[in-house]
């Protein structure tokens, strides 16, 4: 790798907005709010809207949409 021309790689906290649920991974994004992590380090918080956590795909009350049937009702009222 050239020196120089990557951005920073750095311990980075994302926190879910709307749970406060956190974490603690690598990013190149930086901020200037801190927070202390549970291992006594202060790192930069990313504030995110939605994440794993808060999704609905990924806590189960995603709804299923019941394309199959609006089809056969449409088809049934326009048919000729």
């Amino acid at each position: 790798m050239k020196d120089g021309i990557h951005p920073a790689y750095h311990p980075v906290i994302f926190k879910d907005a709307s749970s406060g649920f956190a974490f603690v991974t690598r990013s190149t994004q930086s901020s200037e709010q801190m927070m202390e992590w549970t291992d006594g380090k202060s790192y930069p918080v990313i504030t995110m809207e939605i994440t794993s956590h808060s999704h609905p795909f990924y806590t189960g009350q995603q709804r299923m949409i019941d394309t199959q049937g609006r089809v056969d009702r449409f088809k049934k009222r326009y048919a000729r």
